[in-house]
């Protein structure tokens, strides 16, 4: 499988020699040289890994990481302060290497990063085209359909949004602010304070054809499909 590394560097130089790097190695490559425009490369594309430079003009990498959720990322930084290493990698980061690096070490993390997620199942859910799947359930996002076995339910685009996230992180708790700003561009209409009447609504039509509540309220959290 060829496997897509995302590069968000805004320095040519590095960005080329990991481009080149990268490519010998039989990765696919896409670039980013701010963390906007790294957003805008995600809403087309989800790479199977990130190298995230910290930074960046626009957004910067702390901003960016959260929107990188689901997907190992690697901070690429010439910062070395040991707490804030420490708080990103709590904060979602895989992995931390310290600029200037040896692009051998880089190269082998990556590869130790890619076999983690295929043993793993990256969370337990798969995406093909425009549909992601998790368990027996599998989400249509260009439809707002989600199946599960031969069953289809219709959803409204704001549920298929919020479903969507959930499912791309299956079993594992996701805040309700990172839900809201994954989905604002797409779905401005939800807000905080409709979320949990949206997230109730697709609970109580998924457990209408199988009988199981599929998304757990994790208290002072978020939600969790599972």
């Amino acid at each position: 499988m060829n496997h897509t590394i995302l590069i968000i560097d805004d320095d040519e130089n590095i960005g080329n020699m990991l481009n080149e790097a990268l490519k010998k190695e039989g990765y696919g490559v896409l670039r980013a040289y701010s963390g906007t425009e790294a957003l805008m490369v995600l809403e087309k594309k989800r790479p199977d890994l990130a190298l995230l430079d910290l930074m960046l003009p626009g957004l910067s990498g702390e901003e960016v990481l959260p929107k990188l959720k689901g997907i190992p990322v690697i901070i690429v930084s010439a910062k070395t302060d040991i707490d804030h290493k420490v708080k990103l990698l709590y904060e979602g980061a895989s992995d931390y290497i310290t600029k200037p690096f040896v692009i051998s070490e880089l190269m082998a993390r990556i590869a130790a990063l890619i076999r983690l997620s295929s043993i793993t199942g990256s969370n337990s859910s798969e995406i093909k085209d425009d549909c992601i799947k998790a368990g027996n359930i599998v989400l249509n996002n260009s439809l707002y359909i989600v199946s599960i076995g031969d069953t289809e339910v219709s959803l409204t685009r704001t549920e298929a949004a919020i479903l969507n996230i959930l499912m791309l992180n299956s079993g594992r708790p996701v805040g309700r602010s990172t839900i809201l700003d994954r989905i604002a561009d797409s779905t401005p209409d939800c807000t905080e304070r409709s979320l949990k009447q949206h997230i109730s609504n697709i609970r109580k039509k998924l457990e209408a054809v199988d009988g199981v509540d599929h998304i757990e309220a994790v208290y002072g959290i978020g939600f969790k499909f599972s």
